[in-house]
């Protein structure tokens, strides 16, 4: 498939390397694991990546069976990408790899994407905590939205809007990148005017707790 080199290794490990072990791929299954994207989304969120090369990846993993091009057809003419059931399947893997790979040197340069903050979310969620954050909350980031249901001990991800959401919160990437990076706190940005919290009060602690879990240093 493409030109694709195998490890020629019947072992299921060797087998899963075959299909998302090239460089960038398993970074595409990471950001379409909220929803579909376009090309061009898949792009602005990859950084360093070239058009040619993601080209490659979506073409590779498209033919495995991983992810599924969906056409909008006219007027748009928008290509979709978005993971298979079979594509999902990987998003417990990937929680896990994040969580192994987060106690590793963090690097001098780059910085988080709106995907990965929110994904970090759900790989720091723990379900014997689910009752403190039943709701739903959403993130409307820049021009992008995403939801999170806290329900039945696991938290849902996604790219869309809630018609009546327990509470909402607005800002933008580099604000969100510095209240994660503890840079600022979420009371100053608000205070401020670079970010937005709406919902009873009791709902926008929950949310921020939520946001906020994932970056808070443990204690002993």
């Amino acid at each position: 498939m493409s030109g694709m080199r195998s490890y020629g290794d019947p072992c299921g490990v060797a087998r899963g390397l075959d299909i998302i072990g090239e460089r960038w791929a398993l970074l595409v299954v990471r950001d379409l694991l909220l929803g579909p994207r376009r090309f061009n989304d898949l792009l602005g969120g990859l950084p360093g990546v070239s058009p040619n090369v993601l080209s490659q990846r979506l073409r590779q993993l498209t033919e495995h069976g991983v992810v599924h091009r969906r056409d909008l057809g006219p007027p748009t003419r928008v290509h979709l990408y978005e993971l298979t059931e079979w594509g999902r399947a990987l998003e417990p893997i990937l929680l896990q790899f994040g969580r192994w790979g987060s106690r590793s040197p963090q690097p001098h340069e780059g910085a988080l994407g709106i995907d990965s903050l929110l994904l970090s979310i759900k790989a720091a969620f723990d379900p014997a905590r689910a009752s403190e954050f039943t709701g739903s909350y959403a993130f409307h980031i820049d021009a992008d939205t995403y939801l999170a249901d806290v329900a039945d001990g696991a938290v849902q991800l996604r790219r869309g809007a809630a018609s009546e959401p327990d509470a909402t919160l607005s800002t933008d990437i580099d604000t969100l990148r510095a209240i994660c990076g503890q840079q600022i706190t979420m009371a100053a940005a608000e205070e401020s005017g670079a970010l937005r919290l709406s919902g009873d009060e009791d709902a926008r602690r929950r949310l921020t707790v939520l946001l906020l879990t994932p970056f808070t240093p443990a204690t002993a």
